[in-house]
Parts: structure tokens; C-alpha cells; sequence
């Protein structure tokens, strides 16, 4: 049952084929790789697609980029969802990381812990992630990010634990 006063919205997500990304990703050092995503070599994952999120920088040891959040990242009580920050934790201290490995080395977080700090709405601003490796590995590397809003404020934090591990060959 819909309000009488309700204004439904869409939203349509369109995505490259993510095996195409992931097939250079195991013949490249991850910050050749994730420069050329920025350079649009290389389409981003969907993932980055679905949360608005664009990677706009990276150098030895971190990686920045913007989200977009929107109503269609809300939670029942109409902020954006923890969740949505948390995603975007996790993929700014992950790229971190992945700059600081060879080709044919790979990732996956095994632990991330987040504070949050403040809500993100559709009128906090463009939010900026960035995520710095404190500690690289060959088989454990730990990150840590942040979520600042359009004014610069801290939204939220994280630590996370990465695994580090070859990539699979087919």
C-alpha cells in the first residue's frame, strides 16, 4: 500500500562486465591497476557504480575518492545507512592497500571496524573517503580510512585487517 502523497522514485544502474577488470588486475602492480581505472583503461566495478562512488586518486600506500549518496542509500528513519559509509570505508582502505601490491597479488578484508561519527543525508555534500596503509604485508596489511562530508567534517572512521594472497590463475 503506497501513501496517496507518495512520490515513487527509480533509480537504473547500468555496469561493465566486471570479469574485464578483474583479468587485468592479476597482470598489473595494483596501483598500475587502479590508475588505470582512474584513466578509464579499466571500468570500474559495479560495486563503485551502485554506491555513486568514484576513485578519484591514488600514490604509494592510499587511495581517494568521492561518493554521492542519495535517498535510494537511505535507512527506515531517512539517513543514509550505516552500511553505505561502511561499503565505502572498506573499498577506500582496499585500494590503499592494492596500490602497495605486485601483479598477480590480491586482497580481501578480513576485519573492518568503523566509528561513526555524524549522519550523511542527500544535503551533507558530496563526501570524500580516503584510505592510508599503516602497515603493508605480504600476507596481512592494515589499512585505515575516513568519510569527510562537504564542509570537511569527519563522518566516520575505520581500521580494517586486509588478507593478502596470489591471485588464482585459470
Amino acid at each position: 500500500m503506497t501513501p496517496e502523497n507518495n512520490v515513487v522514485r527509480t533509480r537504473t544502474v547500468e555496469w561493465d562486465d566486471p570479469m574485464i577488470g578483474a583479468s587485468r588486475a592479476a597482470t598489473m602492480p595494483g596501483i598500475d591497476y587502479l590508475q588505470a581505472m582512474i584513466d578509464g583503461e579499466i571500468p570500474p566495478p559495479p560495486i563503485a557504480t551502485l554506491m555513486n562512488m568514484n576513485l578519484e586518486s591514488v600514490g604509494p600506500g592510499t587511495a581517494t575518492f568521492s561518493c554521492h549518496p542519495d535517498e535510494s542509500h537511505y535507512n527506515p528513519i531517512g539517513s543514509v545507512h550505516g552500511g553505505f559509509v561502511c561499503t565505502v570505508l572498506d573499498s577506500a582502505a582496499g585500494c590503499a592497500v592494492q596500490t602497495t601490491l605486485p601483479a598477480g597479488t590480491g586482497y580481501t578484508s578480513l576485519e573492518i571496524k568503523v566509528s561513526y561519527l555524524r549522519a550523511v543525508s542527500t544535503t551533507t555534500g558530496p563526501l570524500t573517503v580516503v584510505g592510508t596503509v599503516v602497515k603493508p604485508g605480504s600476507r596481512v596489511a592494515f589499512a585505515e580510512a575516513v568519510v569527510l562530508d562537504g564542509q570537511g567534517r569527519t563522518v566516520a572512521t575505520a581500521s580494517s585487517t586486509l588478507l593478502v594472497f596470489p591471485i588464482p590463475t585459470a
